[in-house]
This record gives C-alpha cells, sequence and structure tokens, in this order.
C-alpha cells in the first residue's frame, strides 16, 4: 500500500515494534493512513473487532463506526481533530465484525516526519462494556440502598437477596438482635425466627408473600443472639428494579418489648415533673420566705453592729451583743441554705480544679468526721474545670460527708471520689462532660419513700434538734444553679451513694478581691452623698445607720420613682439600692439612672441570684443581702475609688 511504504522506518525497528504491539491484547492499536485506511492490526485489535489482519488492512477505518456515525462525518471529523489539534480523545459506541455493538474509548494521535510531513495516525481502543456493567452494577447497589433508606424509617433496618439472606445491617439491628454485621451478614434470615416457626415454615411463607403481595407484615416472638427472646412487629417489603425484577427485600423489624419500656419510662417521668413541679413551688415559697427574713436579719444584724460600736465596753452586756449577732449570723447561714435550695443565692463563680479543691480540705473533712468513721479518697492528678462557688461546693461536700457518717452511728467507711464522665444521648442527665464527685457510705440507707422526700426542704430523719433538713436542699440547690445535678442512690440496709455532676466549662473566674476591716474601707473613701433606696423601712433606717456611722451622708427613698425624682433636685454621689422592690426593681431603677445619669456610681444590694441581664446593668456591682457595716464600707471604698 501506498501510505504504508511512505514509512520512513528501518526493518529492525518495525520487527520490535511489531513484536511490542502483538503482545497487548486489552488494547487495539494499529495505524491508519493519512486518508483513514488501516495500515496495521493487533492482536487487540482483532479480538475487539473480530477481523483477522488480512481482512481489514487497506480498509477504511469508517467501517467500525455505526451508519448514523459515518452519516453525521464523526470519522473524518475525527481524523480532521486528529491532525489540526495533535489528538482526537471520545468514548463511543463501535461496530464489531458480526455486527455487534460495544462501548469503545478511542484515541487517535497523528504520526509526522521530522520535517512535520502528516504520515498517518496511530489508534488507540479500549472496550469500556465491562467497565460500564461495573458502573450499572454499582448505580443498581446505590438505588436498592436509596430505596431501603427512603421506605423504612427506623428500628432494624436490613436487607435480604431473593434467597432471604442477609446482605446489610444497620446499628438498630446490631442492637436488637445483638449480632454485629460481619456475624450476621450471608446468612439466612431464618436465624432470628423460633425453631417452632422455622419448622412451621414461616420464614419462607414471609418471603413469598412479600414477592407475590409486595408486603408481608405480622407480629410473633423473634430471637436474639443470646437465645433471649422478644415480642416483635415484623414488616418485609419486596424491592424491586425498574424493569420489575425481583432484587430483594427490605425488612424491618420493632422491638415492641420497648415500647412498652418506653411507656413506663413515660409514667416514671410524669412522676419525676410532679415532682419537679412540687418543688420548684416549694422554692419559690423558700426563696420568698427567704428574702423577707433576709430584710430581717438585715435591720437585727446593722443595728446589732451599731449598738455594740456605741455602746460602753461593759462585761455583763457586751457577751449578750455577742451572742445576739451570733445568733443572727446563723440565721443569715440558715437563709442561705434555703437560698441555695430555690437557686437564687448568689455564687461567687470561679474555674475550679475539683482534685485540687477537694485534697485542700481533706484535713478539715477529717476533723469533722471524727474518729468512729474512717475516710478513703480516690482523686486524679487533675480534672477538667468546673465553674461554680468554690466556698459553697466545699460546704456541699462537707454537708455530704456529715450526713454520711450520721448514717454511720457505729462506725464504717467514707469514701469520696471525683471522676471524669462523659454522658451520652438519650439518658436522664443532658448529653456532655461533666466531673462527678460521688459521697458514699455503708450507713443504714433509705427506703423509696425517704429516698423520695430526702431533698425537700426541712425533712430529717436526724430527730428533733439535730438537723435543719436543708442541708441537701442546698446541694440539690448549688449542683442546679451550676448546671448540673443531684443524684441520691440508696437502698435500706446497703448505704447511701450521693453524687454532683457538674458540668465542665472553660467559664471565666469572677473572683473577687478579698475584703477589708470597716475602719481600713472606711478610711479608703472620702465622704460621700449617698442616696439609700429600699422599699423596706427597717431596712433603710439600718442601711442609713451605718453609712452615717462610717462618716457619709444620707439620703432616703422608698421607692425608684422617689429616688428617681431625688436625683433630679440633689446632689448625690453614689446610689445604694434594694433589687427586689415593687413597681420599679433596683436593676430598672440603674437602668433609668444610667438614662439620665450615665457617670452616676450604683451599687445592687440583693440576696438573690438571678438578677435578669440587660443592657447597662451587668457591671454594676451587687451587695449580698444581708450585709455587714465591713462589707458595705468595702463595696463603697471599691465603687468611690
Amino acid at each position: 500500500m501506498e501510505a504504508v511504504d511512505r514509512y520512513d522506518t528501518s526493518l529492525e525497528d518495525e520487527g520490535r515494534f511489531r513484536v511490542l504491539v502483538d503482545a497487548i491484547t486489552d488494547y487495539a492499536i494499529y495505524m491508519l493512513s493519512p486518508e483513514g485506511y488501516v495500515a496495521s492490526w493487533n492482536s487487540g485489535a482483532q479480538r475487539f473487532k473480530g477481523y483477522r489482519a488480512s481482512e481489514i488492512l487497506g480498509q477504511h477505518f469508517s467501517r467500525f463506526y455505526l451508519d448514523a456515525d459515518r452519516e453525521a462525518g464523526l470519522p473524518a471529523r475525527a481524523l480532521k481533530i486528529a491532525a489540526t489539534e495533535g489528538r482526537f480523545e471520545g468514548e463511543g459506541w463501535c461496530q464489531r465484525k458480526d455486527g455487534t455493538r460495544f462501548c469503545a474509548h478511542v484515541i487517535i494521535d497523528p504520526i509526522r516526519h521530522a520535517s512535520g510531513e502528516l504520515l498517518g495516525f496511530a489508534k488507540i481502543i479500549r472496550d469500556l462494556t465491562e467497565r460500564r456493567a461495573a458502573e450499572n452494577a454499582l448505580k443498581r447497589s446505590e438505588e436498592q440502598f436509596r430505596l431501603l433508606v427512603q421506605g423504612v424509617s427506623d428500628y432494624a433496618i436490613y436487607m435480604l437477596d431473593p434467597e432471604g439472606n442477609v446482605t446489610s445491617w444497620n446499628s438498630g439491628a446490631e442492637r436488637i438482635k445483638g449480632y454485629r454485621s460481619e456475624e450476621i451478614i450471608g446468612r439466612h434470615f431464618s436465624t432470628f425466627y423460633t425453631d417452632e416457626d422455622r419448622l412451621n415454615g414461616l420464614p419462607q411463607l414471609a418471603l413469598t408473600t412479600a414477592s407475590r403481595d409486595g408486603r408481608f407484615e405480622r407480629e410473633g416472638w423473634r430471637v436474639r443472639k443470646d437465645g433471649s427472646r422478644f415480642w416483635a412487629s415484623v414488616v418485609i417489603d419486596a424491592i424491586r428494579d425498574d424493569s420489575g425484577g425481583l432484587i430483594g427485600f427490605a425488612k424491618i423489624t420493632r422491638d415492641i418489648t420497648e415500647k412498652l419500656e418506653t411507656q413506663r419510662a413515660l409514667e416514671r417521668t410524669r412522676e419525676e415533673l410532679f415532682q419537679a413541679q412540687k418543688m420548684e413551688a416549694i422554692g419559690q415559697l423558700t426563696g420568698g420566705i427567704a428574702h423577707d427574713f433576709n430584710n430581717l436579719l438585715m435591720a437585727v444584724l446593722g443595728s446589732l453592729e451599731i449598738l455594740k460600736k456605741r455602746m460602753p465596753q461593759d462585761p455583763v452586756l457586751s457577751p449578750l451583743v455577742d451572742n445576739a449577732i451570733q445568733g443572727a449570723q446563723r440565721g443569715a447561714a440558715l437563709t442561705q441554705r434555703m437560698l441555695a435550695f430555690s437557686r437564687r443565692q448568689e455564687l461567687q463563680v470561679e474555674r475550679i480544679d475539683v482534685s485540687e479543691l477537694l485534697r485542700g480540705m481533706m484535713e478539715m473533712v477529717s476533723r469533722s468526721i471524727g474518729p468512729i468513721a474512717s475516710l478513703e479518697t480516690e482523686f486524679p492528678e487533675s480534672l477538667p474545670t468546673i465553674a461554680t462557688d468554690p466556698t459553697q461546693l466545699e460546704t456541699a461536700v462537707l454537708n455530704l460527708v456529715v450526713n454520711a457518717r450520721d448514717a454511720m452511728p457505729g462506725g464504717g467507711i467514707i469514701r469520696i471520689k471525683a471522676t471524669e464522665e462523659i454522658v451520652p444521648d438519650g439518658g436522664t442527665m443532658a448529653a456532655g462532660h461533666y466531673v462527678r464527685v460521688a459521697v458514699t457510705d455503708e450507713g443504714e440507707g433509705m427506703d423509696e419513700e425517704t429516698l423520695k422526700r430526702a431533698v425537700t426542704p426541712f425533712f430529717t430523719t436526724k430527730g428533733v434538734g439535730k438537723g435543719t433538713g436543708l442541708g441537701l436542699s442546698m446541694v440539690q440547690g448549688l449542683a442546679g444553679q451550676s448546671g448540673g445535678r443531684l443524684i441520691l442512690n440508696s437502698r435500706l440496709g446497703e448505704g447511701t451513694a450521693a453524687e454532683l455532676w457538674f458540668p465542665v466549662t472553660e467559664a471565666k473566674s469572677a473572683v473577687e478581691e478579698p475584703g477589708q476591716s470597716v475602719s481600713a474601707a472606711a478610711n479608703s473613701s472620702r465622704p460621700l452623698r449617698i442616696l439609700a433606696v429600699d422599699d423596706d423601712g427597717l431596712v433603710l433606717m439600718n442601711t442609713a445607720l451605718m453609712l452615717e456611722d462610717l462618716g457619709h451622708t444620707v439620703i432616703e427613698a422608698t421607692a425608684g420613682a422617689d429616688a428617681l425624682d431625688i436625683l433630679r433636685h440633689e446632689n448625690v454621689d453614689l446610689v445604694i439600692s434594694d433589687h427586689a422592690m415593687p413597681r420599679m426593681t433596683g436593676s430598672q431603677l440603674a437602668l433609668a439612672i444610667r438614662g439620665e445619669w450615665p457617670d452616676m456610681p450604683i451599687i445592687l444590694a440583693t440576696g438573690f441570684a438571678e438578677i435578669p441581664e440587660g443592657a447597662g446593668i451587668t457591671d454594676i456591682p451587687r451587695l449580698g443581702k444581708p450585709f455587714s457595716q465591713a462589707q458595705l464600707a468595702e463595696a463603697i471604698s471599691r465603687i468611690a475609688q
């Protein structure tokens, strides 16, 4: 042939080339003349196309194209693109000698002389039929999965092949049946049936019914891997391809025994909700009582402090005043417990390493329990930090330890353990990262009724005069106000475990500077004109007395509106206001003052922790009620500097 004769190649090179090309069977590799006539033919081309070399050499390569492609000029366009752009590449249908078609990937490269003259083309064809078949199989597999997910929404979900063998396995199936996927895939689904149902042919009946009717649905006993039985609701859906051929089955198994447990859990939740609502009502009542009691203690403590300072030193009278002050201070401690229970106490929140805090208080704890009980502790080197009031936490742990000691009149071991815990979704506590502090004893324990009432305010089993009944209430309030929870576990005769759960946090420390003495605080600030606002006349009079004793000039107001009116007509250096006032609260008064007098210093006096946050009041200092003259002087000193 004329085109072949034009190749400037030695006989030796031609021999090597032919050996190399003829050895390749997975690709059809052959040469074309510049006009498109076949000039060489390898064994791969013969396998793909079906032509022997003697049948095809000298024939135009367009005969491999479909009639429609030839009429559209695709062969000539392929050669033109290869000649002008340096390569032609594409996919399409090709025709074998016997007329069958196959999908091919085609590459045509031009071959040129060193001078640039076009000598012909090298054409490489790869049969994509197997790859396309694999792609179609993958597409069918994906379609099966899509149909499964769309058709079935929950519980144990898995696929069966047409014979009933398991081909897929979800986590719900593993949870309900007990088998891991590698243990069950490939096995017949009749494994889950009872021996009686297998002997009666129920598995095969289920598949036959689903194949004929499209669905099989029934309830009955099924068997887990461990041999235990559960009552199940079973649905089997036939899954077919686009042509109607049976692909397999989608099977859903629902454990109805779990539904019964859910119903029981719902009843427990209703009981817990009722208990929570009852405790919330008691908490609101307790908080209100504590607030009013705080105001009374303010008047008592303040008056006693002023009286002690002004009365002559009398060995007979001074001890009486000191006793009265101590009694009032004990009353203040009681109100703090009541506020803790109602979650209205003012917490001095800090970021705490619980291990370090507990180790630091163990000497005090050991002294508190005395010689009868022994103490065992287990703390990690360090724990993630939590955010709460460290003093209140120490008090709570000490309270739990004392309760444990009192529960063991004959002695025993008290164990304090701190651990890091991860709570998953679906439990009784919110999912998250926690630190758990557990105090356990070997004491008498509590029956179910006593356990239910253990955290109820003023409930105690210690006898008359041996406890206020607010210890556990305070502990529960601290945990709740810190975002955590108190959990009590106890059985009669088996001891009690009290657990404090606190969420791990990266909250910033809210540490306050240590307080000064009255004289130091008083000397650190100049005499001021102070507006004192409180709706309780006794508290207001007491506050005014303490302020005047510190050398300040006091203007009194019993309501927020009166205070604003005074500010418009008087020169005032500082406002000290109660928060819980009718009509206008202290925080609302602070916002109003900030609106007219942005630079006016303000102190809010309150026994409550939950002051509504709002623009402009987050930075206002607070003074906890009941406060002493020293605390009052310290607060003024800080803000008046």
